[in-house]
């Protein structure tokens, strides 16, 4: 906001003070004003606001969720909706809220061709287990059965060495 200015036969003490007190005064009424624009946000608008939006996007809080994945959740809303009919769009669902990786196997038993296998690792289902069941709620196809998978890491370590063969090659001429 720039600065008041005021005609110049009114100087000193009292200018300033008239000065900073109008400063004030407009800088609280701009806030005032531009406060319903920043209640749009789910990421920074009000917890009452946040609430409103959560019901019209159709987002129930679960249990002991933290805020800050409360307002993903809500924010997110629309696009992970359009997201979820496909399986690229499953595994952004997951980066978006913060999931982290995770790969997803679809028809893999021939009987059991609706199964779709979620491969994450243990510390991703054991931090986010409510998250992930909401997330199939929410997002997963209607006709398919979900499967939570583990996928642990494990450090291989294989020794190399020369072994000091000679390999020739007779090549017959042609």
């Amino acid at each position: 906001m720039e600065p008041i200015k005021l005609p110049f036969w009114l100087e000193g003490v009292e200018l300033s003070k008239l000065r900073d007190a109008a400063t004030a005064y407009w800088a609280m009424i701009t806030s005032l004003l531009q406060w319903p624009l920043t209640q749009f946000d789910a990421l920074t608008c009000s917890i009452g606001i946040l609430n409103l939006l959560a019901y019209q996007r159709d987002i129930q809080r679960f249990k002991d969720e933290p805020l800050e994945l409360y307002r993903k959740r809500v924010g997110f809303a629309y696009i992970n909706a359009k997201d979820a009919g496909s399986k690229a769009g499953f595994i952004a669902i997951f980066a978006r809220l913060g999931i982290g990786y995770i790969e997803i196997q679809e028809r893999v038993d021939p009987v059991d061709w609706d199964v779709v296998l979620l491969r994450l690792s243990d510390s991703q289902i054991s931090n986010n287990i409510e998250l992930l069941q909401n997330i199939v709620e929410t997002y997963g196809r209607t006709c398919r059965r979900y499967e939570f998978l583990v996928i642990t890491p494990v450090p291989v370590t294989s020794p190399a060495w020369a072994v000091g063969h000679v390999y020739s090659y007779d090549v017959a001429g042609v």
